[in-house]
Parts: structure tokens; C-alpha cells; sequence
């Protein structure tokens, strides 16, 4: 049988990293792959707590249908947090998504046509790549340094795409290389988007892991025309699982927004939305938040004094003020896939997430991204360590 697959389906293809994660499925491996929280930070006990609590008689609306917007309480909770973090809004401006993913999914299906132009980070992130693909959409990438996007080569983007409709951003501790777009030019990037008529889709899931440096403001909070949608996950602060985020945006596009939502899935679950709204009220998650800091900040200082340590001098790797990633750079020519699934898998054991990928234009094969977030002391080292003596051996020095 031929299946007639719509056109969108061709921009729909397998990631290329998948294989090359597949092959370290072997739990003897090291892996710095995936982006996950430690899972030793979850909070269990409360969360248990919480869920039977909810499982009971008196609580059947937890497994009934809700508001497609998501339960008011939870809602409200994420109002409140947010109008701490500089964006005054209430329940109303706040709609509950599957995670950001879906919110970038929505905002896909909400403002592209085939051949509309998306700005980018210069590399960005893959599932966000993923999620705009069906859309079939052009990418006018723009290069980034350790202050994040370049806001020179950001305008000459929008001179030479007149026309874009959607800039992505992940603007705190970036998702792959973990650099933060300064201040100054967070405030250029809206002045740029009100001047060339953009939507801004604002991804900020590590927002709350900073370690160091000063706080910066959204760009919903420098936001004055209503151009930004800013999505924001609770998967990196309380549980991946739980699938849930949030999407604040002017009204007329969160009510769009929703109208998707609702064609897509009805609504999230009203279980873990009841769950997570329910923690909320009883447990102190800024407390927990403030804990899961202190330990990623030892993974990353640990991290980033053991590539000091053992990498050759010809490889760079960014140095993150918070979140939940460094990025490594080798010397141009050098493939990190290959090397990877030739030398490091077998005669290592370690992984990483080669970098090509996550280049929305012409891919660079000469990156890797490390996450550092869900692996031990011990491992860690060990896996660093022997990562550098390879790199020795191919690189020199």
C-alpha cells in the first residue's frame, strides 16, 4: 500500500543523533547526551504525598475534564511566579501546555506558511528545529558569541529576509552552548522585532538554574508592542514527567493559542496540572529550586575544571552562568560524530550529542554539546578524563 503522506512530512526526518545515542543504551556508558534533570532531585516524598491525596474520593475532579487553558489554581500560580520575574499577568494571560515543546509547536502551526522565514540562533535548539519542521519553514540563522545573538548580524538577517514572521530564541543559558543574551541586546532584539514586525517566541525552560551573575530580564518584560510569546516549562524545576509548561502571550494570540491547543490534545492532564498545582500550595518550590541549584552548580564547577584539565588546548568550550550545558568546539575539520562513534563509544565509553544538528543552515561538524546535569562525581571525571586523553592522541598537545 502507497500512503499519500502530505508534503509537510518530506521536513519531517529521524534526527540524525539518534543512532549515534542508540549505541550508548549500554548502561556502562557515560553519556553527556541528553538534557535531563537528575532525577535524584525529583521530590519524591511530596510529590507522592501529593498524588494520593488526589487519588482519593474526595478528589474525582482530578480525573475529570478541565479548562482546555488549563486548571485556574495552577494558572494562577504561574501568574504569580511570573509577575515576580518582571511579566505582570494574571490567571487569564496564562494558558498550560504539554511542555514548551508544544508551545513552540503551536506557535509553528499559529504563524507559518510553507517558505516563511524563521530566525535563529546560530546553533539553536533541535527540538525546536523538530517542532517547526512539518511547517516547512526557511531559517535565516544568526551567529552567536558568549553574549549570545549578535544583534548586528541579527538586522542584517532581517534586511536580507524581508518578510520573517517568527524569531526563536532560548535567551537564558541557551540550549545547546548555555551563553545568555546581555542585556543591551535583549533590548536592541525588541526594538529590531517592532521594526521589522516579528513574533518573538521567547523559550526560557533553564531560566531558574543560574548559578552565577546577575539577573536579567525577560524579554516579555522589555516587550511593548505584545510581540513575544514566552514559553516557560516546569520540566527542568520539578519533574519532566509531569509534562507541563506555560505560554503568555497578548491576548488575541493566547486565545489562537488555546483554539490549537484545544484541536491538538483538549487539554493537559488534569491529574498532574491538580498535582503540580497542589505541591504548589503545600511545599516551598523556590526552596527546592534553590537546592537543585546548589548541586548543578558542583556539577558544572566540576565539570568545567576537569575539561580545563584534560582537554587538548586546540579544543574551546563555553563557560555557562547557570543551566545545564557547556559547548564543546574542536578544530575546524574535525568531526565529532565520527570521532564519537569510532573512538569514543568503543574504547571509552562516553557520549555526547554531536553539534552539526543542532545548525539549522550549514551544519558544523566541529561541536559537541555536553550536558553535565544527570551524571555522578565519579563517572564524570572519569568519562572528562578520558574524553581529553583521546582528544590528545587525535588532536596533539
Amino acid at each position: 500500500m502507497t500512503i499519500p503522506y502530505a508534503t509537510r512530512m518530506s521536513g519531517v526526518r529521524p534526527s540524525a543523533i539518534r543512532e549515534l545515542l542508540r549505541l550508548g543504551a549500554d548502561p556502562e556508558i557515560v553519556s553527556f547526551g541528553g538534557g535531563y534533570p537528575d532525577p535524584a532531585l525529583f521530590p519524591m516524598t511530596e510529590l507522592s504525598e501529593v498524588f494520593q491525596k488526589l487519588l482519593t474520593g474526595a478528589h474525582t475532579d482530578a480525573l475529570q475534564y478541565t479548562e482546555s487553558r488549563g486548571l485556574p489554581r495552577l494558572r494562577e500560580h504561574i501568574a504569580r511566579r511570573l509577575t515576580r520575574d518582571g511579566i505582570p499577568c494574571g490567571a487569564d494571560d496564562v494558558l498550560v501546555v504539554q511542555g514548551g515543546q508544544q508551545g513552540m509547536d503551536l506557535v509553528g502551526k499559529l504563524v507559518l506558511n510553507v517558505g516563511d522565514t524563521v530566525v535563529t540562533e546560530n546553533p539553536t535548539f533541535l527540538g525546536a528545529l523538530i517542532s517547526f519542521a512539518p511547517y516547512e519553514p526557511r531559517y535565516a540563522p544568526v551567529r552567536i558569541d558568549e553574549d549570545g545573538m549578535d544583534m548586528d548580524h541579527l538586522e542584517e538577517n532581517l534586511a536580507r529576509n524581508p518578510g520573517t514572521k517568527l524569531l526563536y530564541t532560548v535567551p537564558d543559558f541557551q540550549n545547546p552552548t548555555g551563553v545568555t543574551l546581555a542585556l543591551e541586546r535583549r533590548h536592541r532584539l525588541i526594538e529590531l522585532a517592532n521594526q521589522h514586525n516579528l513574533l518573538v517566541l521567547e523559550d526560557t525552560p533553564y531560566r531558574s538554574l543560574r548559578y552565577e551573575g546577575e539577573h536579567v530580564p525577560t524579554l516579555k518584560s522589555l516587550d511593548t508592542e505584545g510581540r513575544v510569546v514566552h514559553l516557560g516549562s516546569f520540566s527542568k524545576i520539578l519533574a519532566p514527567g509531569m509534562r507541563l509548561g506555560w505560554a503568555v502571550a497578548a491576548p488575541d494570540v493566547l486565545e489562537k493559542l488555546g483554539l490549537l491547543k484545544l484541536a491538538a490534545d483538549t487539554q493537559c492532564s488534569t491529574l498532574n496540572m491538580a498535582a503540580t498545582s497542589a505541591y504548589l500550595d503545600s511545599y516551598d518550590i523556590d526552596a527546592h529550586i534553590a537546592d537543585a541549584c546548589a548541586a548543578y552548580k558542583h556539577k558544572r564547577d566540576l565539570t568545567l575544571k576537569t575539561l580545563s584539565e584534560a582537554l587538548p588546548p586546540s579544543v574551546r568550550f563555553t563557560r555557562p552562568q547557570g543551566g545545564l550545558f557547556t559547548w564543546l568546539t574542536f578544530p575546524t575539520g574535525f568531526d565529532a560524530a565520527t570521532f564519537m562513534r569510532d573512538t569514543l563509544l568503543p574504547l571509552a565509553k562516553v557520549a555526547y550529542v554531536p553539534g552539526a544538528t543542532f545548525f539549522p543552515g550549514t551544519q558544523e561538524p566541529n561541536h559537541a554539546r555536553l550536558s553535565f546535569s544527570g551524571v555522578a562525581d565519579e563517572p564524570l571525571v572519569r568519562g572528562l578524563g578520558r574524553l581529553g586523553e583521546l582528544l590528545r592522541q587525535e588532536l596533539g598537545g
